[in-house]
């Protein structure tokens, strides 16, 4: 048995699929209009794979810029790829959804970002989110006993 419905897991896990329409749509159709992307991600993420040359110069988390050249890009299910242009030097990304810290289109003000919880501090608020079962209330001795009768209709 479930031991609740984790509403936070869920609206990440809606908002990552968000953003794999969106990339998945460029990818068929290219941006439209003045659309562009800032994509952060975490570069130690497990799935991450870029050249040892970017990952020295970004050893925690990168921001990629998705405008006006940008070649390659393919949507999987869990991840995307991407080439970009770095120096004049084409770089081949592949970026797991679970890696992306912040997507924004400033197009549209339009922006998402994910905070990092670790297992034990998400366990601790899944227990706090369930609560404890009630404390049966015990009878006091003595007590009066009221008769509901006069309060019904005839």
């Amino acid at each position: 048995m479930a031991k609740g419905i984790n509403y936070g897991q869920l609206m990440h896990k809606a908002l990552r699929q968000l953003i794999a329409d969106v990339l998945a749509q460029v990818a068929r159709d290219g941006l439209p209009g003045q659309h562009h992307f800032f994509i952060t991600f975490d570069t130690t993420h497990p799935g991450v794979d870029m050249s040892a040359s970017l990952r020295e110069r970004y050893p925690g988390q990168m921001m990629i810029v998705m405008q006006e050249w940008f070649e390659n890009l393919a949507v999987m299910k869990d991840r995307f790829t991407v080439t970009l242009n770095f120096g004049n030097v084409p770089e081949p990304i592949v970026i797991p959804f679970e890696a992306i810290k912040t997507f924004v289109d400033p197009s549209v003000e339009f922006g998402l970002r994910f905070d990092a919880q670790d297992e034990s501090q998400q366990a601790a608020e899944e227990a706090r989110a369930v609560p404890e079962p009630p404390t049966p209330i015990k009878p006091q001795p003595g007590g009066a006993v009221v008769s509901l009768d006069q309060f019904r209709k005839s």
